[in-house]
């Protein structure tokens, strides 16, 4: 079963069946069809590559693929392996409403994992969540995401959460399917949870480095105590950016009583931060613990992989939100939402795979070629 949706899946994930320097057509070819037997008139994985092409393309929306697949000429839908009507042997593209039924119905699971990054070359994988606002209905929430991405930020896999749950719930099933001996795993202080640390310990047999604020009282008030102005061990870094300058401060203590599974070591990480235009000066204190020992993570290596955590906002959240709009969508139903940003992070890795650095850029040079250029990028002959 995958474990994000009720019907029987034939994948776990892209791991599960090794395809060293496997195509986008080879996994995609994993994923079982949803749809009933009869009355099938397109391939799953034609509408999958279509919708996939559009997304690079730029498209935000159903209508938007459904254009694209009505546009593109007889060379493009060959490549897709679109549908040929026998007597005239013309390529016809699926409709929009075929388009929506598939990506509706299609697991969400084995797209997200099929069509994630290997983090097998990765230092460090940031986990957070984020609402597809757009998504909510009626009396029906937004449907909340919670997505892993590698320190060079390309995206492994996401997961929806279910209603009435939030992400703590469903952070090891996220990470479950992948290997990540000796990866060092990041998140924010709602998954300082002694059950995560010992599934990254114990099972993955990876590393953390959680926040930790005041959801968690006693441990709080045990790091605040800590003698941190004895602390000789520490690390300053500065920059600037977002309008601000910045100074950060770093002290780290190494600690075998602390009532946390697997932690080694402690820091108090401190931020000065002014603001260039008004002047304006702030400071903020936070305790990161981590089960790295002094011999494996310097202060240096500590500050850089909690900064390794904004990564998943500054180069995921924020590109699907302000560059394809995902917040404004208004896919609801069946598996459209959670399919849709799976498509989204896809279009984001083929960028990055290319050596893009600003993904707005790269959507509009893909733009001016947008039959051919997409599919280059996604690898289909």
């Amino acid at each position: 079963m995958c474990r994000q949706s009720a019907m029987v899946c034939q994948v776990e994930s892209v791991l599960a069946v090794p395809q060293p320097g496997a195509g986008l057509v080879e996994r995609l070819g994993q994923l079982p069809d949803p749809r009933g037997r009869r009355g099938r008139r397109h391939t799953m994985m034609s509408v999958l590559l279509i919708a996939a092409a559009a997304v690079v393309a730029g498209a935000r929306s159903y209508a938007a693929i459904g254009q694209w697949a009505k546009n593109a000429p007889q060379a493009a839908l060959a490549r897709v392996n679109a549908r040929v009507l026998p007597v005239f042997g013309f390529r016809v593209p699926p409709s929009g409403a075929t388009i929506r039924r598939v990506i509706a119905l299609v697991c969400p699971g084995g797209l997200a994992d099929l069509t994630g990054a290997d983090p097998a070359t990765a230092e460090s994988v940031a986990v957070d969540g984020k609402a597809a606002k757009g998504s909510r209905h009626d009396a029906t929430p937004a449907a909340h995401l919670l997505a892993a991405i590698t320190d060079n930020g390309h995206v492994i896999s996401q997961i929806r959460i279910p209603d009435k749950t939030n992400e703590i719930t469903c952070f090891a099933d996220l990470l479950r399917p992948f290997d990540l001996t000796g990866k060092v795993v990041t998140a924010d202080a709602l998954h300082t949870q002694r059950g995560h640390a010992r599934f990254l310990v114990e099972d993955k047999r990876a590393h953390f480095v959680f926040t930790v604020k005041k959801n968690q009282p006693t441990l709080y008030q045990r790091l605040r105590t800590l003698p941190w102005d004895h602390v000789t061990v520490t690390h300053y870094d500065r920059g600037a950016g977002h309008g601000r300058k910045e100074t950060r401060v770093l002290k780290a203590l190494t600690v075998d009583d602390l009532d946390f599974p697997h932690v080694h070591q402690v820091a108090r990480l401190t931020r000065h931060s002014t603001r260039i235009k008004t002047g304006k000066q702030t400071r903020e204190t936070v305790y990161l613990i981590t089960s790295l020992t002094s011999q494996q993570a310097s202060p240096d290596r500590l500050q850089r992989l909690a900064r390794s955590q904004w990564i998943i906002e500054n180069r995921l959240h924020y590109v699907r939100d302000v560059t394809f709009a995902e917040d404004a969508s208004q896919v609801r139903t069946g598996h459209g939402p959670e399919n849709m940003a799976t498509l989204r992070s896809l279009a984001i890795n083929c960028f990055r795979e290319a050596g893009s650095t600003n993904i707005a850029e790269a959507i509009r040079h893909v733009s001016y070629h947008p039959f051919t250029r997409p599919l280059d990028l996604l690898g289909i002959a």
